[in-house]
């Protein structure tokens, strides 16, 4: 008997441990506010999409895809700020401004869906004024599939149900923006 826990537990040493999803950004730190420079232009931002990194996927993800929801929003529902699927499994990073309007600077095949603001790119914080300050929720998510079947007219509730049938696994930080005046 103690030869078998000793083999056990030999063998438990043994086996490495499982990379942990992460995400990280120079630009969004989870639980503090989110600079002017991500904020909609709208509201004295400069709508600037903020530098992503990310790393410990699972085994079998073949590609990335990425949002940000207010889930604080007065639909209820969350108001999703950004969309971005089909980013290649060898991408680890988005650099800032990559999503902005205007820019070029996605990884090739990548594709931006339609926000609750109307437009297909990155659209900053703008909670109403007096609201407490939003939580932004920034989740990348590691897909089970090389390219979702949507292109840049994908609602956000298309976008989300396939992002949930091809998700493998999620990484997530959560910045917060609230405006006085």
């Amino acid at each position: 008997m103690r030869a078998l826990i000793f083999g056990a537990a030999l063998a438990a040493a043994a086996t490495p441990a499982l990379a942990e999803f992460i995400v990280s950004s120079t630009n969004v730190k989870s639980g503090s506010p989110m600079a002017l420079a991500q904020v909609l232009g709208s509201c004295n931002g400069q709508n600037i999409s903020p530098a992503l990194n990310w790393s410990g996927e699972p085994v079998g993800t073949q590609s990335f895809a990425l949002t940000m929801v207010d889930t604080d929003a007065r639909n209820g529902k969350g108001w999703w700020h950004w969309s971005v699927f089909n980013i290649p499994a060898s991408v680890h990073a988005l650099a800032a401004a990559a999503a902005s309007e205007g820019s070029k600077d996605l990884p090739a095949g990548a594709i931006q869906g339609r926000t609750d603001f109307g437009f297909s790119y990155y659209g900053g914080p703008c909670p109403p004024v007096g609201d407490h300050a939003h939580h932004y929720e920034i989740t990348v998510y590691a897909l089970r599939v090389p390219s979702l079947p949507l292109d840049e007219t994908a609602a956000s509730a298309q976008v989300g149900s396939s992002l949930a049938a091809n998700a493998l696994a999620t990484a997530k930080i959560v910045g917060r923006y609230g405006r006085s005046k």
